[in-house]
């Protein structure tokens, strides 16, 4: 299993963030993918990815809550992040009309300066979309028409099934997170009854979006939320598996080749490979959690 969107270098883990990675293997996850949302949580995924090698893939961006803050010292030092050797992916980016934390011109512009930094690096782009859903697919149709190989991820998607299948079809995958359990959450849950296998992946957003408020969200509730993915499909959880993780490692196919070239890729991946190996072995307790957890 994966988390393909987890900040768990966020402070509210500063007390117990170790044991929060150990209950994540425990239950079998194999990936959990962090997202930075400024220029310090990136560092800071950067620096947990180096810490964890194989099981935590970290991603470099600016949320579009922080466009504003953006000046050209800024954006150099993010372009010199999204070079290094272990950042994968390009995020926490996108658009945010709900707040405007950012003035969305101001939004609209660092979200376009990070689709070209991630087109010139060869990385996929995490994608942020509150109540822009119309301005979010217009970028990310553009961007992957610009050129070949160019894809992403919609970070837990809130639009509806015509926005998925728009975005499936030019190259792009959906991520579900806990909301889709919600009965109120008619777009994203009607796209997830019907795209395909392979088009969609699972995530928590932690330590937001979690089962209550009192509560700190953790990567263990990808397995609810895969669970939730199967109860709308129709099928057994242990069915999405393999499915959500081939997902997940196809959005970063292009990044981890991209990487190759640089040093020492095959110490850089070898905790991939022995994760990969240990991935038969937890499969059991994967699917033992799920079904577990279903409804």
């Amino acid at each position: 299993m994966v988390d393909s969107h987890a900040h768990l270098q966020h402070e509210r883990f500063d007390g117990d963030r170790e044991a929060v990675i150990e209950r994540a293997v425990a239950a079998g996850i194999e990936r959990i993918l962090v997202p930075g949302w400024d220029l310090a949580s990136s560092e800071a995924a950067l620096a947990l990815a180096a810490r964890h090698p194989g099981l935590i893939q970290a991603a470099v961006g600016v949320h579009p809550h922080h466009s504003a803050e953006m000046d050209e010292t800024a954006w150099a030092r993010l372009e010199g992040l999204a070079a290094e050797s272990l950042a994968l992916a390009v995020g926490e980016i996108g658009l945010d009309y709900h707040r405007n934390l950012s003035p969305p011109d101001a939004q609209r512009a660092a979200l376009s300066r990070q689709l070209e930094i991630a087109a010139t690096r060869g990385l996929s782009v995490l994608v942020h979309d509150r109540n822009a859903h119309a301005d979010v697919t217009e970028a990310l149709l553009a961007w992957a028409a610009a050129g070949p190989g160019r894809r992403g991820v919609l970070h837990a998607f809130s639009g509806d099934r015509p926005m998925a299948e728009a975005l499936v079809a030019a190259g792009f995958i959906i991520s579900f997170a806990l909301p889709v359990a919600f009965r109120s959450a008619d777009g994203p849950r009607e796209a997830a009854a019907v795209l395909p296998a392979g088009t969609f992946t699972v995530e928590t957003d932690s330590p937001y979006l979690g089962p209550d408020r009192d509560r700190t969200n953790e990567p263990t509730t990808v397995l609810r939320v895969t669970a939730e993915l199967a109860r709308l499909r129709g099928v057994e959880p242990e069915d999405l598996v393999a499915p959500i993780r081939d997902a997940h490692d196809g959005l970063l196919a292009t990044s981890v080749a991209f990487g190759a070239s640089g040093p020492e890729p095959a110490a850089r991946h070898a905790g991939s490979f022995l994760l990969g190996v240990l991935g038969g072995l937890v499969a059991i307790g994967v699917i033992a959690y799920l079904l577990l957890l279903r409804p």
